[in-house]
């Protein structure tokens, strides 16, 4: 298409989208009275109405508009001209008149069978699939294209009727349309000749209205009557027309009688042996040149009999007063969805001609691969899918393989095996039952069994290859075509009938299980067709749509796109059950990083409650997880026992320095992590204490001074409970089982104190520490519990061992913590703690021997400044978390980069520079602040800007957000100077310079 006819027909496109969407809010926007399509049968009418019904759900359809479907009675092909009478018998039924005045009509014609395009039959070609994605996000099809580029016309048209095929795209202006005659007006485009030659063509007079109507001629004979122009083109009937109001009063009357109708009047001229044609038998008496001779002889829809001509003659009369405007519509273009040919060459090629309009290979779908176009379908990325496919409202699953050249409609593929150059469609049956049609997409349904081939091969080979008497695949007295042959086996399952239908394809190349084949009930095209569940089609439309949209979420996993653009993947607040299938299913074969994220994306998508619920149902899986990887590897320690009347452990606090954050889960089980950190005293002191003393009952006693709680236990079970995150003994409790003093379940505290010698009681206290800090005096406490029992019971351990333990009773505890504040506090000095990727963190601690002057320097240079607020943030892990798990960019990448940090800092440090130490500690800062914004606020900003003088770097302690503060000052600044400048500033507050300690 001509860039120029591109983008004209582009701003078209536009224009007509603006009108659609204000015909739907706007009661007085011009609109039609009626849509009404037309179908073969009752079953497609059946098809049409349920589309109609979704998309007046889903508020797409003007309120404003009646729309109906009409049948063809009984079932019986009537022929398009028919249909329009039963058209017209409807609305004058409705409208209560016989003259059409003011009244707007549009009529979309169904196309019939479909019979060269068979997997359109049973919901009409009217709403087959085109490649194109809706501005509003809908997956379009012919007919909402239709009424998308004819919601203009109703203010171009006073009154009368608009009559299209629903098996042609028309893209044009309807700004372009301007016709109040009194007669009928043909909207014909420019096509060329060859195109043409296989559709109705108008020759036009010079009065500008039809002189000829040329119906399927030659190249030769269209040239002969002067219908090509210069360029090779000729005016194609597009199937679309305009009635006035008066030639539909005209055709009323040919079965109505002074303006009533007549049952016998309708009866003999809408009927399955005269077939009226609306572009055959109504366009012909229009043209000026047209002669009642040559009507008669006009091929028919049906064949030639004595009540066609009967028929043609009451048309001829009705209509002959009348002359058709031929409105030349350019620039224009004219799309037919008549074969599985063509409908193929647009999917692989033909939809860049209208990539300007919006059109692409992929709509609806999953995936984006280059060589298999899709509509509404998924493919896995483990499949092997040949080049020129088109999957339309299909799924292909892993281990899959499908051939070159294949169409699949409606259908599931799990591990079959596709040939190259077929059609597979599925339909299930009014009985349950389910057929899969299969067929070449060369082949032409219409064919007989003389001529016609079926999956590369003639039809009559088949026969005569596998010894098939016509009487198996035909009734007596049927005509022989393929659309006809009742080749395929109606099966329990859509898999069992896909697999009959390979069986199918194995009879027609010579092979294949003839004696499945002749045992099975079979349908024929034409039999599947008439008796297919179209609510049972709907419905797998809509599970594929639903399906699609969780493959889209678990490619944008997969691909490591951002968890907040899942809002625009799910188009409701919950899941269908089709989706939670199909999430349980996809959950219990996830591994660790996939199944925490298909929880966290699709509670993201949903949001509200439900997405809370799903979001939690995230972190529960990580701790689960983390505790699972813990918990196979503990084990009770049957040899130790108290070895002293009372142990006393104190320990430091720790100050972070770098990399924290990459020490939480699920980070840390994901990338490693890499920390840098160091223990200190505080006021001179180790703050974090524990006392263990032995009883001579059996009975454990916890004793937490700080936390002003007391408890006794002479019975295992309320031990061996560390779920609820508001016990105040939980550490305790996780600090017996991580120890192996208890197990895990089951046991007697009786014969276990027994065992050991008797009860005890443990004290637990952090002393001169306000709460918090960001000096990680949970964690630490917790290692001092640890430390305790082990020295207390007789349990020899290194320091690998100690570390270890100490994780496992954090994560037996499910705080989602990670694992640096304990390290940090357990043993003196600086620390650099790495961990690699795993859900059983292994930690190595390498601790830094600095330079004995580098030691001296910076601890004169270390500071610490309390802030005298404590952060509230109740979801502070979780949002952080949730950022890296959601792959937020800042997050992702500011995480990845501290440990880049922490590894150059212990590096700075090893050398003895300071200042690029503190150098790093900014840049730090700057990447804490990006991970979690709530590490900072005004008063943190504050108290930094007014002691900026004195320092060369700065840093939050813990999470940030409150509790203290640390800095490394300028060489030659002492501590008392930032006190005086905070006084200054903060007055009598308790914002201050602490005195501590680096061990």
């Amino acid at each position: 298409m001509h860039p120029i006819s591109s983008l004209f027909l582009s701003q078209s496109y536009e224009d007509a989208w603006a009108d659609y969407s204000r015909s739907l809010v706007r009661p007085q926007f011009v609109h039609w009275d009626y849509v009404v399509l037309t179908a073969s049968n009752e079953q497609q009418a059946e098809g049409f109405r349920a589309q109609l019904e979704e998309r007046r759900r889903a508020k797409f359809l003007p309120e404003k508009t009646k729309f109906e479907v009409i049948p063809d009675p009984g079932g019986k092909r009537v022929g398009s001209g028919g249909a329009t009478l039963g058209v017209l018998r409807y609305i004058a039924n409705q409208a209560g008149s016989s003259d059409f005045s003011g009244l707007r009509i549009l009529v979309i014609h169904s196309g019939g069978d479909s019979k060269r395009v068979p997997q359109y039959s049973a919901l009409g070609k009217l709403f087959s699939p085109v490649p194109h994605e809706l501005p509003n996000g809908r997956a379009s099809t012919l007919f909402d294209e239709l009424m998308i580029a004819m919601s203009t016309v109703p203010s171009r048209v006073r009154e009368g009727m608009l009559l299209l095929s629903g098996d042609v795209l028309l893209l044009f202006n309807p700004l372009l349309i301007d016709y109040s005659g009194k007669g009928a007006a043909a909207i014909s485009f420019k096509e060329h000749v060859e195109t043409g030659k296989n559709h109705g063509v108008f020759l036009r007079g010079e009065d500008g209205n039809v002189k000829k109507f040329l119906h399927k001629q030659t190249v030769e004979a269209l040239r002969s009557y002067g219908a090509v122009n210069e360029q090779e083109c000729v005016d194609i009937d597009t199937g679309a027309v305009i009635f006035s109001k008066e030639m539909l009063a005209a055709l009323y009357g040919m079965i109505s009688k002074e303006g009533v109708y007549d049952d016998g009047l309708f009866d003999r001229l809408v009927n399955e042996k005269v077939r009226l044609s609306l572009y055959g038998d109504f366009l012909y008496p229009l043209a000026e040149e047209s002669t009642l001779e040559g009507f008669y002889k006009e091929k028919p829809e049906g064949s030639f009999c004595i009540e066609l001509e009967e028929a043609r003659r009451a048309v001829w009369k009705a209509l002959r007063p009348f002359r058709m405007k031929l409105l030349r519509l350019v620039p224009a273009k004219f799309i037919h969805f008549g074969t599985t040919g063509e409908i193929l060459a647009l999917m692989r090629s033909g939809v860049e001609d209208y990539k300007d309009l919006g059109w692409r290979r992929h709509v609806g779908s999953s995936y984006h691969h280059d060589k298999v176009a899709g509509y509404n379908s998924v493919l896995s990325s483990q499949a092997d899918c040949g080049n020129g496919c088109y999957l339309e409202v299909s799924y292909v699953h892993h281990g899959a393989k499908i051939g070159d050249n294949v169409l699949l409609s409606y259908i599931d593929v799990h591990e079959e095996e596709i040939p190259s150059n077929v059609v597979i469609h599925g339909l299930k049956q009014k009985d349950g039952n389910f057929v899969a049609r299969i067929y070449g997409v060369e082949d032409n349904p219409k064919g007989g069994l003389e001529e016609g081939t079926f999956l590369g091969h003639p039809l009559m080979e088949l026969l005569e290859k596998k010894g098939i008497p016509r009487s198996e695949l035909w009734d007596e007295g049927e005509e022989p075509y393929l659309w006809n042959a009742k080749l395929y086996p109606a099966c329990p399952t859509i898999k069992e009938a896909l697999d009959a239908a390979l069986n199918v394809y194995e009879m027609a190349q010579g092979n294949g299980d003839i004696d499945c084949w002749r045992g099975a009930k079979r349908k024929s095209l034409c039999s599947g067709f008439n008796e297919a569940d179209t609510s049972a089609l709907i419905a797998w439309e809509k599970r594929m749509e639903e399906l699609v949209q969780m493959d889209k979420l678990l490619k944008m996993i997969q691909s490591g796109e951002q968890a907040v653009k899942a809002a625009n993947i799910l188009k409701a607040k919950e899941l269908s059950a089709v989706q939670k299938e199909w999430l349980e299913k996809h959950l219990r074969k996830a591994d660790f990083s996939e199944r925490i994220r298909l929880n966290y994306y699709v509670g993201t998508a949903i949001g509200g409650s439900e997405g809370d619920a799903q979001i939690a149902e995230c972190f529960q899986g990580i701790k689960d997880a983390v505790l699972a990887s813990t918990l196979q590897d503990l084990k009770v320690n049957e040899n130790c026992h108290i070895i002293t009347d009372c142990h006393k452990v104190q320990l430091p606090l720790r100050v972070n320095w770098g990399g924290g954050w990459s020490d939480t889960p699920p980070y840390c089980n994901e990338k490693g992590g890499t920390v840098l950190n160091a223990a200190i005293l505080l006021k001179g002191r180790k703050p974090v204490e524990v006392v263990l003393e032995k009883l001579e009952g059996k009975k454990i006693v916890f004793d937490s001074s700080d936390m002003d709680a007391y408890g006794e236990f002479d019975h295992i079970e309320p031990l061996q409970q560390t779920g609820d995150p508001y016990d105040p003994f939980a550490l305790q409790k996780a600090a017996l089982l991580a120890c192996g003093i208890i197990p895990v379940s089951g046991g007697n505290l009786d014969e276990i104190l027994e065992r050991m010698g008797g009860g005890f009681i443990m004290h637990s206290e952090v002393r001169g520490v306000p709460k918090g800090s960001g000096l990680g005096t949970s964690s630490i406490l917790a290692a001092a519990c640890v430390k305790a029992l082990m020295e207390f019971t007789g349990i020899a351990y290194t320091e690998e061992q100690l570390y270890s333990t100490v994780l496992c009773m954090e994560q037996i505890m499910s705080t989602g913590g990670g694992w640096q504040d304990q390290v940090g506090g357990i043993t003196d000095g600086i620390k650099y703690i790495t961990a690699a990727p795993g859900l059983k963190q292994e930690i190595k601690v390498h601790h830094i021997c600095l330079p004995e002057d580098t030691v001296e320097e910076l601890k004169s240079r270390f500071a610490l400044v309390y802030t005298g607020q404590r952060r509230l943030a109740r979801n502070l892990l979780r949002d952080v978390v949730g950022n890296y798990i959601g792959n937020e960019p800042d997050t992702v990448n500011a995480l990845n980069e501290i440990q880049r940090v922490a590894s150059l800092m212990a590096f700075e440090l090893r050398r003895g520079h300071v200042d690029d130490f503190a150098r790093l500690l900014e840049e730090h800062w700057e990447l804490s602040k990006k991970i979690d914004s709530g590490s900072t606020n005004t008063l943190i900003d504050q108290i930094f800007d007014s002691i900026a003088p004195f320092i060369d770097g700065r840093m939050i302690c813990g999470a940030g957000g409150g509790g203290f503060l640390q800095v490394i000052l300028k060489k030659g600044v002492s501590r008392d100077a930032v006190h005086n400048r905070l006084k200054e500033v903060f007055q009598d507050s308790d914002i201050d310079v602490w005195d501590c300690e680096l061990l």
